[in-house]
């Protein structure tokens, strides 16, 4: 399993959004903040501590301490900072685990169809399971079974696919044919999330969770990667805020 945290944006928003309460916002105060980001984070929102002044990483870094202190309380705060992560190869029992957690990324995940014309899952399996389970029709090929193209049951004709087998009418049906795929398989897929949500699935899924390894391992490799962009984005932050 491959995880990409592709960009983090908004905290320029969540920190002029600090400013909205207690009536200290002045525009110049907020184009000052905007400008601030600018200058030391690159086009995807990561640090770009290198080619920035030191003052001016300071000064962030002081105002990003002061957003997730309050931000884990006053939740709206760090709804303004969006994550984007693709994820390649979990697999598909564990992808309908995170989908579960749709309605928190607000519906915006999209993955592999499997019903895609012309486009089979084969015999592939994710990392978590290559090695630990052997498909019925690999396990007769070891054995040196032959299994037949075709079978007629009752007098009607099914025919060989991915895992067992299809009425012969239906046997290109994508809809029919993904009736034979095992959870094993790898799904790919994109979502994004504000991190106030992000916390609540970190909580659910993190590896002190009783979630399946392959979702433990992606709730934290995803928290990871943000500790590697922000220290204030750590572990203790998403067990922190109250969501």
């Amino acid at each position: 399993m491959e995880v990409y945290l592709n960009s983090i944006h908004g905290i320029d928003d969540a920190m002029v959004s600090m400013l909205m309460s207690k009536r200290s916002w002045t525009r110049e105060k907020e184009m000052d903040i905007r400008a601030l980001c600018e200058r030391v984070t690159d086009r995807n929102g990561f640090p770009n501590w290198t080619a920035a002044d030191s003052k001016d990483v300071a000064k962030f870094n002081d105002q990003l301490d002061i957003l997730v202190k309050w931000g884990k309380k006053h939740t709206t705060l760090l709804r303004f900072v969006d994550i984007s992560v693709t994820v390649k190869g979990l697999h598909r029992a564990g992808q309908d685990d995170w989908d579960s957690h749709a309605k928190r990324f607000d519906n915006r995940i999209i993955r592999n169809s499997t019903r895609i014309k012309g486009v089979d899952f084969g015999y592939e399996m994710s990392d978590y399971y290559t090695g630990k389970i052997l498909p019925t029709d690999l396990a007769l090929k070891e054995l040196g079974v032959d299994i037949p193209d075709t079978i007629t049951v009752d007098g009607k004709k099914y025919t060989k696919a991915v895992n067992g087998y299809i009425l012969d009418k239906y046997k290109d049906m994508e809809d029919v044919k993904r009736g034979l795929y095992m959870m094993s398989i790898p799904s790919d897929f994109i979502f994004k999330v504000n991190l106030t949500e992000w916390a609540h699935v970190y909580k659910q899924r993190n590896l002190r969770s009783n979630a399946n390894w392959e979702v433990r391992l992606l709730a934290e490799l995803i928290a990871n990667q943000l500790y590697i962009a922000y220290d204030q984005f750590n572990k203790d932050l998403w067990m922190e805020i109250e969501n």
